[in-house]
């Protein structure tokens, strides 16, 4: 999954990061890959943290499968990635505050955008919600599935129904955000950088 997230960050980035005279070409694919480390973190550590909620409204965007980047720019998690990634541009590749503001506020609405969109698209089967969800949390939601006889559609109508206690939904979401921190851990320590910078071979 994280091979096909850098894909897509790569196609994504082609106005905002390599035509861009901001970032000079040789830090071209080292952009490409933090963007694609702040998009992948950033939705772990959000389920991790017990925010599987906000993914499944952002993707499911309530009834508007397809989110507008402005839309995307006012949800908190996206404001929390794209001010990671304005940090990582500004110390990692010093570029200056408003060149990486520009960056970040117009590449990681874009990829989360696409994203979505591909996610919620039945002819397009490089992402899925359910596949993204289970490389979060080391495949606790085909555990659920197994154990439980629970899927994410399941999830998804008890969530928006705003029945979080009921059905034992609660401890779902807690074995479903403890996968996630044991992925946490695992990736800890630039893992998952390190394996996204294989992809730029």
């Amino acid at each position: 999954m994280l091979k096909e997230l850098f894909d897509l960050v790569k196609n994504n980035a082609t106005e905002t990061v390599i035509n861009n005279p901001a970032v000079p070409n040789e830090l071209n694919d080292e952009v490409v890959a933090e963007a694609t480390d702040t998009v992948a973190s950033g939705l772990r550590n959000m389920v991790a943290g017990g925010g599987l909620q906000s993914i499944i409204s952002m993707f499911t965007g309530g009834g508007n499968k397809q989110p507008s980047n402005s839309s995307l720019l006012s949800n908190p998690l996206v404001s929390m990635m794209i001010g990671h990634f304005v940090g990582k541009l500004t110390n990692k590749f010093n570029m200056s505050g408003g060149d990486a503001n520009q960056v970040a506020n117009n590449l990681i609405p874009q990829v989360l955008s696409s994203l979505v969109n591909k996610s919620n698209d039945n002819n397009d089967s490089t992402f899925s919600l359910e596949g993204l969800l289970n490389s979060i949390t080391g495949g606790q939601l085909d555990q659920q599935q197994q154990n439980n006889g629970i899927n994410l559609q399941d999830i998804i109508g008890q969530l928006s129904g705003g029945q979080q206690n009921g059905g034992g939904m609660s401890d779902i979401l807690a074995q479903l955000a403890q996968g996630a921190q044991q992925q946490q851990q695992r990736n800890g320590g630039g893992g998952l950088m390190d394996l996204i910078k294989g992809f730029m071979k």
